[in-house]
């Protein structure tokens, strides 16, 4: 159990409680959680965050009706800087965008700009909005196998305990080997803070510095499969931990999780990189 999972922020959500689904457009459906929940567990201080990055949502539910009453759908994009001070609560935004499927809307642009403000106000801080046509979403294109991309997975390893554990990390034996790798594994697991519920990702780490032993960056990984946090708060202990317990020059940590609801969550943070790559596998 985190150790602010029963902070009173997370008590007043909708989240885990049996909540109605409201079909007209309503702004107040949207719940923000305070980023300093986990930065404050992890000792940061939000004006002098050891990364930089942002959490990239994709919608693939939206939908609304043209002033004919008329469907139209749209594939979304949603993108927030880590920086601001909140992010927003899944199931509020699962509830949010729903509020769209019985609204009237002159034309597309209406829909981005209510998106963008109404985001904006929930994070504190700005929110970028794409909407793609279905049948065209250039950021939802498979990715080419990257050669240079090493999997983990296919390491032999006994694991017995699924709990969460920093000290698991340790660098490579050859301690004065400088190298750059880009390593990336498929067996992320987490459960939702207040629901319990599995959360599934794909790990990409981009590391320069003193080898990572990977057999303890997998036991490391796999550990989080019965730890509850959300999926950014998950990347950014992922993120502190890897420097800390590692000794490494530059880092870029992006997980890309899984669909539920018909949003996806994808955060990334780095050293040196503020926009994440796309990455998209089939598990997206």
């Amino acid at each position: 159990m985190s150790k602010y999972q029963n902070k009173t922020e997370l008590s007043k959500l909708t989240l885990g409680k049996k909540t109605e689904y409201v079909s007209e457009y309503n702004p107040n459906l949207l719940q923000a959680v305070p980023r300093s929940l986990n930065r404050d567990d992890l000792k940061l201080n939000q004006g002098e965050l050891p990364f930089t990055g942002e959490d990239v949502w994709y919608g693939y539910e939206l939908s609304w009706l043209n002033t004919n009453g008329k469907p139209i759908v749209a594939v979304a994009e949603f993108r927030f800087a880590c920086t601001s001070p909140n992010l927003v609560e899944s199931k509020s935004f699962k509830l949010y965008l729903n509020s769209f499927n019985q609204t009237r809307f002159s034309n597309i642009e209406e829909v981005k700009s209510l998106l963008c403000k109404d985001l904006t106000k929930t994070a504190q801080g700005p929110a970028d909005v794409t909407l793609f046509e279905v049948e065209n979403c250039p950021a939802l294109v498979i990715a080419e196998k990257n050669d240079q991309v090493l999997c983990l997975d296919e390491q032999d390893i006994s694991i017995d305990s699924y709990q969460y554990n920093a000290d698991l990390l340790c660098s490579s034996l050859d301690s004065d080997t400088q190298v750059e790798e880009q390593l990336v594994s498929h067996l992320l697991k987490s459960n939702c803070l207040i629901t319990n519920q599995p959360d599934w990702g794909s790990i990409y780490i981009h590391y320069k510095g003193q080898k990572i032993d990977h057999e303890s960056l997998l036991k490391y990984i796999i550990s989080f499969r019965e730890h509850n946090e959300f999926h950014e708060q998950c990347v950014e202990r992922i993120f502190i931990d890897l420097m800390q317990h590692c000794q490494l020059e530059q880092l870029s940590v992006f997980a890309r999780y899984t669909r539920r609801g018909g949003l996806d969550i994808n955060p990334f943070r780095s050293t040196h990189i503020s926009k994440a790559p796309l990455a998209r596998t089939l598990r997206q």
